[in-house]
């Protein structure tokens, strides 16, 4: 390892839907988490591993911060608790066209004591761009101490100014990772994601928000992998939402997440999906330990 090498925890925190999984595949240049409109896609701590010549950064995707409605709710946020205890380094993203107050609530809730980088992300949606400078220059004013920089995720707008401001404020260290490890989650976690992110691409309405994946069977063959996974609903209108008429929908989320999973692994999929009702899982702990929100 080289004198001087780098190494630390940098970990995302936000709002939903404030761009966080998009900017954290565009720095990993790998598509490790999910992404959605929707709000409250990312309900897990996901670690994302970028190791180069002079350091090693363990990136942490964490849920939007939101007021715990439901058991599933608190534990997303003791998750955004645990990546503010081991942080080295954090950034706040938040969506530039939404009110200062609305982000002051969220860094009130923080209570940072880490390098932060502030990134005011979704610069592409502010139709005049004359007012970039001076909504910068008001968290500037409000954040003297923090690195803040306008972005976008979504069209790399300015992003590549933020691995210089990371590394920056890495601290000196032995790597934690060995260097071909991409994340600490295995392959059968992101292939209940990519089904997951599906059924928000696919459904609308409360569907996506009542819906879990536990992937049942992973089982690795010379030619293909066989998966079989349940998706677990609250109600039995949701079910019959989730497999339409004569079985359409449900066949059509299996078509769309057999082709994402396929290129993930790089290998033919054989797949099988089952739907389950499981009412208030949400609030049930021995059902939330079971489909992995631990």
């Amino acid at each position: 390892m080289p004198d001087n090498f780098k190494a630390g925890f940098v970990n995302i925190f936000g709002a939903p839907n404030a761009g966080k999984s998009t900017l954290l595949n565009l720095l990993l240049g790998e598509r490790l988490v999910i992404i959605s409109p929707k709000v409250q896609t990312t309900r897990h701590r996901i670690l994302g591993i970028l190791t180069e010549p002079g350091y090693q950064i363990v990136f942490s995707d964490t849920p939007g911060i939101i007021e715990p409605k439901y058991k599933l709710h608190q534990k997303m946020m003791l998750q955004v608790k645990s990546a503010l205890e081991d942080a080295d380094v954090a950034i706040l993203m938040h969506d530039i066209s939404q009110p200062i107050e609305e982000f002051e609530a969220i860094s009130d809730f923080l209570k940072l004591k880490v390098p932060t980088v502030l990134l005011l992300n979704k610069i592409d949606k502010l139709k005049d761009k004359s007012t970039i400078e001076p909504l910068v220059q008001g968290y500037k004013d409000r954040f003297p101490k923090w690195e803040i920089l306008p972005v976008s995720a979504r069209n790399a707008a300015n992003t590549d100014q933020i691995m210089p401001l990371i590394l920056k404020a890495l601290p000196e260290g032995f790597a934690f990772y060995p260097d071909d490890s991409i994340s600490d989650r295995s392959e059968r976690f992101f292939v209940g994601e990519m089904i997951r992110e599906q059924i928000y691409a696919l459904y609308e309405e409360e569907i996506p928000y009542h819906s879990a994946v536990l992937v049942q069977a992973f089982e690795e063959k010379t030619t293909l992998n066989v998966i079989k996974a349940d998706i677990i609903v609250s109600r039995e209108t949701q079910k019959m939402i989730l497999l339409g008429k004569g079985g359409s929908m449900i066949k059509q989320l299996g078509i769309n997440s057999r082709k994402v999973i396929e290129e993930f692994l790089q290998k033919k999929v054989h797949l099988e999906l089952f739907v389950k009702v499981r009412p208030k899982w949400r609030d049930n702990e021995n059902y939330l330990k079971e489909y992995g929100y631990n």
